[in-house]
């Protein structure tokens, strides 16, 4: 069908949709007539799905629903490689010259002859590129990073066997798609891998973000399941939140459970095998429940990656037997670099390189920490039509620079420090790794959603705090009520808040007190003198894709909020004196 509409070599075929059956086939039937399979994220505004369509000279859009359709309809004249556009997810509206629906497209490649499209299939070749992915750029424009066949072939087999993905053909396996697939880590896991081990792909529902995708894990009962920080971090949330409200009894088994739970773990993880008899029996009175409750009874292998991810998180889910293995790697490496595996597994650390994969850290300070750097088959082509940034990204020697700064412990175990672009840079000269800091005060105060560090070239460090509040379920907007979890908290400490306008209107006497006190308890942890908050200051609207502070992997953009909220840190910096 994309032949017939004369789908040209090279050249985009955009797909902008929720995870569906029809994205897969749009993707891989783009790649083997020739074209470019290319994703748009559902969140983007017109002027950046033309950014994307215009760069990758798209011949064919592909949309979900007229909402999505209407995007492309405004930005329609400026694209003049455009020949048709297909609407897959409901009937058409109207009527409009190449306009398409679904099966009006798959109707269109009944009369051209197999030998057409075997003679294209026959002409590519393995280091050619076939699928690009548009970094969300948190500066600049997004770059098309070009992946090879190779790339998505090798990485898919070599990621999958690392992880010991079981082929169809001895056990099924199971995967729930919902995470974005114009995003590497989806297209990997639920189309690439699930190709190559014929793993069976069930999808969500379109809101799955929004609170729904815990019924579809109960119904699916997936075997494998990856998810970023954040929908740990929900998840945790929401259970923390049941388990608040039963009773007393229920919470002393819970609560010891838990502490079995983390203790066993901690030990299995550094070597230990045995099995006391307290665990086996909080296995069977607690782990178990809690397991079928979220729907991950089947599943042996629950991994976060795309973002960093708590200790706290980390640990709340180990407390309940359930061991969340991060990975870790980027769009420039076709996915996975590392990989944690339950048998090479340590907290906080992305785990060991992918066989077949090698790292290399730049330039180590006196702590072993460097850039991290790739090389192996999964590093990708280059960016589309911008050489200059391939050559900032891969070396003369062909290692990919990350931008991430991270060490390798005695065993071989990676982490990550901090990104350099990020690293704060003090009037003093201090180098400051932010995320640390912020995820001690958001472990501090449970009410903080959102802590950004400022301080750069600046005498001290402030912070922004953003507080827990509900979110509107259709557009994604925080709003002012406060969420049950924070109307909670404040009712412990004496405050009858329920907004966070309220809190800030009155400067809260208790709400304040409870966080200065928790930032002075981070601060008692500092590295030096340099690295502790001086200032802090609360903001009325907490951080979200909608208000654009936040990526599309709920990667926190930096440079926007700066902007966004300059008057605010230009007033922690307008008395002359450091405060004390």
């Amino acid at each position: 069908s994309c032949l017939q509409l004369g789908l040209e070599r090279f050249h985009g075929v955009c797909i902008l949709g929720f995870n569906s059956a029809e994205w897969f086939i749009a993707d891989i039937g783009a790649i083997f007539a020739g074209g470019f399979a290319v994703g748009i994220y559902t969140t983007n505004s017109p002027e950046a799905c033309h950014y994307v369509a215009e760069n990758c000279s798209a011949n064919v859009l592909v949309v979900e629903n007229h909402k999505q359709l209407q995007k492309i309809l405004e930005i329609q004249h400026k694209l003049p490689h455009l020949k048709a556009i297909i609407q897959y997810g409901e009937e058409l509206k109207e009527k409009r010259p190449n306009l398409y629906s679904w099966s009006e497209f798959m109707d269109l490649g009944k009369d051209v002859p197999d030998t057409q499209l075997r003679e294209i299939i026959e002409s590519q070749k393995p280091n050619q590129c076939c699928t690009l992915i548009y970094t969300s750029g948190t500066t600049g424009q997004p770059k098309g990073v070009m992946l090879s066949h190779d790339n998505l072939t090798w990485t898919a087999l070599a990621a999958g066997r690392f992880i010991m993905l079981t082929d169809a053909k001895e056990k099924q396996e199971l995967v729930v798609s919902y995470l974005p697939l114009s995003h590497i880590a989806a297209q990997m896991s639920d189309i690439w891998s699930a190709v190559t081990f014929g793993v069976q792909v069930f999808f969500a529902q379109p809101d799955a973000l929004k609170g729904t995708l815990v019924d579809t894990l109960r119904e699916v009962r997936p075997t494998a399941f990856l998810g970023v920080p954040r929908v740990w971090e929900k998840m945790e949330e929401k259970m923390k939140s049941i388990g608040a409200k039963s009773s007393a009894f229920r919470r002393k088994v819970a609560a010891w459970a838990k502490g079995v739970g983390l203790q066993t773990n901690l030990k299995r993880m550094n070597g230990y095998s045995e099995v006391p008899v307290n665990f086996r029996l909080a296995r069977h009175l607690v782990y178990k429940k809690v397991r079928k409750a979220i729907g991950l009874d089947r599943c042996t292998k629950c991994y976060t990656g795309a973002a960093p991810i708590t200790r706290e998180t980390l640990e709340f889910f180990l407390s309940l037997n359930i061991p969340v293995f991060e990975l870790y790697g980027m769009s420039e490496s076709s996915g996975p670099h590392t990989i944690s595996l339950p048998h090479a597994f340590k907290l906080t650390s992305c785990g060991k390189e992918v066989t077949g994969c090698r790292t290399l850290i730049h330039k180590p300070d006196g702590d072993g920490i460097g850039e991290i750097c790739f090389s192996g088959r999964h590093i990708f082509m280059g960016y589309l039509n911008m050489e200059e940034k391939t050559k900032e990204a891969i070396d003369e020697d062909g290692w990919l620079h990350s931008g991430d700064l991270g060490k390798h412990d005695k065993d071989g175990f990676l982490y990550i420090t901090g990104r350099i672009k990020e690293l704060i840079i003090t009037a003093g000269g201090e180098n400051i790794p932010p995320v640390p800091i912020e995820d001690a005060v958001k472990g501090a105060v449970p009410i903080i959603s959102n802590a950004m560090l400022v301080g750069d070239k600046a005498k001290f460090l402030a912070m922004l705090l953003t507080l827990k509040c509900k979110v509107d379920v259709e557009t994604g907007e925080p709003g002012d009520d406060l969420a049950p979890e924070a109307v909670e908290y404040c009712q412990k400490l004496g405050s009858k808040a329920t907004k966070v306008s309220e809190i800030i209107s009155s400067k809260d006497k208790a709400v304040y007190v409870a966080i200065q006190k928790g930032i002075s308890a981070v601060n008692e942890g500092a590295i030096s003198n340099a690295q502790k908050v001086q200032k802090w200051v609360l903001l009325e609207k907490d951080f979200s894709l909608f208000g654009g502070e936040l990526g599309p992997t709920m990667k926190l953009k930096r440079p926007v909020v700066a902007q966004k909220y300059k008057d605010q840190i230009a007033q922690f910096y307008a008395d002359v004196d450091t405060p004390t």
